[in-house]
């Protein structure tokens, strides 16, 4: 088993969503129209930046991924999808399921990320 955690201040993301390309670069189409139709958009794009985060320090190739490789899907409970490099890498190093939980509070989010390791 393996886990990544990872924090951070809901401030820091809302002035990056004011850059141009910053959405598009590192979430999904989904992730974004789940995000843009929440009452304080920022929060959830902080939360699954952190999950993203989390994963990627479970998995152990860290942010060495496409920031979109890494798709928080689903609700309430949130589910991991990866795809490309990423998918190929938690193959690799025989990654099983991945369990994520985020939270934020008005100043910031956070993620957990369980990994069960050798396939199982």
């Amino acid at each position: 088993m393996k886990v990544g955690v990872d924090l951070i201040e809901i401030a820091r993301v809302r002035r990056a969503l004011e850059r141009p390309g910053f959405r598009e670069r590192c979430f999904t189409e989904a992730e974004r129209t789940y995000c843009d139709s929440r009452a304080d958009p920022a929060q959830s794009y902080a939360a699954r930046f952190a999950g993203k985060e989390a994963v990627g320090k479970a998995l152990g190739c860290g942010v060495r991924f496409t920031w979109k490789e890494v798709e928080i899907v689903g609700r309430p409970k949130p589910g991991v999808s990866l795809s490309g490099r990423t998918a190929a890498f938690a193959e690799q190093v025989s990654a099983g399921a991945i369990d994520l939980s985020m939270t934020h509070s008005r100043e910031l989010a956070a993620a957990i990320c369980v990994v069960t390791t050798g396939g199982a």
